[in-house]
């Protein structure tokens, strides 16, 4: 029996003790088990209001109807890509053909112009929504710093930032719209307009968040990280680089994920507005489209919409704990 039963000591370094697996247990109920059960909860009630609630499409749409429509979109676009790939074929074919006949000939590829569907338009506007938020951190970090280390610039300036703060980033979108048409004119335009308006409706919606708080965590840097500066006589990009972004980085990122949480709520709203192709543009055709399939749909773009704007925090959470000098606190 002892070359069958493996060696297992109760004592010494191999001992498995309840006060070791106590925690272990308690962290994997709260990682996995207590979440799995609060969506089964949610995916239960969510069935049994659905089957209450009577609309003039149909039924309202339940975890069957969504999990269906999301097949349902995806083998749609499959076969759009299908399409798309049959359709340079053939322009390729027929490329050669003209060139065996005339070999001076240049070949002409046209673009695809079929629909987008549902998974490119969630690239269309994630593409749009971290462009904008990018271009907004790029503007606010540096002014947010030079903000919370010149008082004198926080007493100009702050008394803009209090007067637009509270403006709806929907509000700038007819303005936004206007001043694109006028000022960017192109033949051939690099970037479409509703791109544009889009990007920059994003970026005056996450300039704020990220502004106030940057200068909040600039101001308020330790007194004492201030006198190393001064002893160390840093020069000042040195002293921003080595005292001033280390230092302010906890309210940097805080400024950065509200931003971008704000930015992704606003953009749907704005390409539903503005029809401009994305997942809001899908929501608002699949509600005047008034088909049987129309409110299921639109439940999946809901659903994807929360998801893609929990991973995107989360993203931006791990981004935070990969810059952060401080590995000991616990982010969440």
């Amino acid at each position: 029996m002892s070359g069958i039963i493996p060696n297992f000591r109760i004592g010494g370094p191999d001992k498995l003790s309840l006060q070791t697996l106590g925690p272990a247990l308690q962290a994997l109920l709260k990682s996995l088990l207590l979440p799995s059960i609060g969506m089964l909860g949610f995916l239960i009630v969510w069935s049994l209001a659905a089957n209450s609630i009577d609309t003039s499409l149909g039924k309202f749409p339940g975890p069957a109807a969504v999990a269906e429509q999301v097949q349902n979109l995806y083998r749609e676009h499959r076969a759009e890509r299908d399409k798309e790939a049959a359709f340079y074929q053939r322009q390729a074919q027929r490329n050669q053909k003209r060139m065996a006949q005339d070999p001076a000939y240049q070949p002409k590829i046209r673009a695809y112009t079929g629909k987008e569907t549902f998974l490119d338009q969630i690239v269309t506007s994630l593409l749009t929504v971290m462009s904008g938020f990018v271009l907004a951190a790029i503007i606010a970090i540096p002014l947010g710093i030079a903000i919370g280390l010149s008082k004198s610039l926080n007493a100009a300036i702050n008394p803009v930032i209090q007067l637009f703060k509270p403006v709806s980033p929907l509000a700038w979108l007819p303005l936004v719209t206007m001043v694109v048409s006028a000022v960017y004119v192109s033949p051939d335009p690099m970037f479409a307009k509703s791109f544009i308006n889009s990007l920059v409706t994003v970026t005056l919606c996450c300039l704020w968040p990220m502004v106030i708080n940057t200068s909040v965590g600039v101001a308020s840097l330790n007194p004492d990280w201030l006198n190393v500066s001064k002893v160390l006589r840093l020069p000042p990009l040195q002293h921003v680089r080595k005292i001033v972004l280390p230092a302010s980085i906890p309210a940097i990122f805080t400024g950065m994920r509200l931003s971008l949480g704000i930015a992704w709520m606003v953009l749907i709203a704005a390409e539903m507005l503005a029809q401009n192709p994305g997942l809001g543009k899908f929501v608002w055709d699949e509600f005047q489209n008034g088909s049987s399939q129309s409110l299921s749909r639109i439940m999946t773009a809901v659903l994807v919409i929360g998801l893609i704007g929990f991973l995107l925090d989360r993203g931006m959470l791990q981004l935070q704990r990969f810059m952060s000098w401080d590995k000991t606190k616990e982010l969440r």
